[in-house]
């Protein structure tokens, strides 16, 4: 589906599940922090909105989107969180870098979620250009930070 002209970022689809009781830890990638930094108000803002104790929310800042990867690892040594979300963002550039980036940091992030059967959610952008990044950011495709708080929720209240 494209996404030219839809907010991303409706829920008006789906009961959002409380967040009320639930930990949530977010790593955050500090590489396109003006990016990233809006990724992160859009989730802390959500799992607030949906109930979440400020107090359960435990975050860590990493230097890049590699290096969400060993964040949510040491999230889930440190604490019995209920997800972990990951945020971050990579722009296409110049080089192959992208495609290794993206690549690694989808499948580690997927076998820390395995390792510890818990949910981490890939808030990761993987755009073109920066206007892309921000157009998902908070502009007019929504906030992929606050799709990933939801889906932290979601996973959270489904796990048995």
């Amino acid at each position: 589906m494209s996404s030219i002209h839809k907010n991303l970022s409706d829920f008006q689809h789906i009961e959002v599940a409380s967040a009320k009781g639930k930990k949530f830890g977010i790593v955050v990638s500090q590489w396109n922090v003006e990016v990233t930094g809006k990724l992160f108000e859009g989730a802390v803002k959500r799992l607030i909105g949906q109930g979440a104790d400020e107090s359960a929310i435990d975050v860590i800042h990493v230097p890049g989107s590699f290096e969400l990867i060993s964040g949510a690892n040491w999230m889930f040594t440190q604490k019995n969180f209920d997800a972990v979300i990951c945020l971050g963002c990579v722009i296409q550039g110049e080089t192959r870098h992208f495609d290794f980036i993206c690549q690694a940091v989808a499948t580690g992030l997927s076998d820390v979620g395995i390792k510890y059967s818990k949910p981490v959610i890939f808030g990761v952008l993987t755009t073109d250009n920066l206007e892309q990044a921000l157009e998902r950011s908070g502009g007019k495709h929504g906030n992929k930070g606050e799709e990933a708080a939801v889906t932290a929720i979601q996973m959270a209240t489904l796990k048995i």
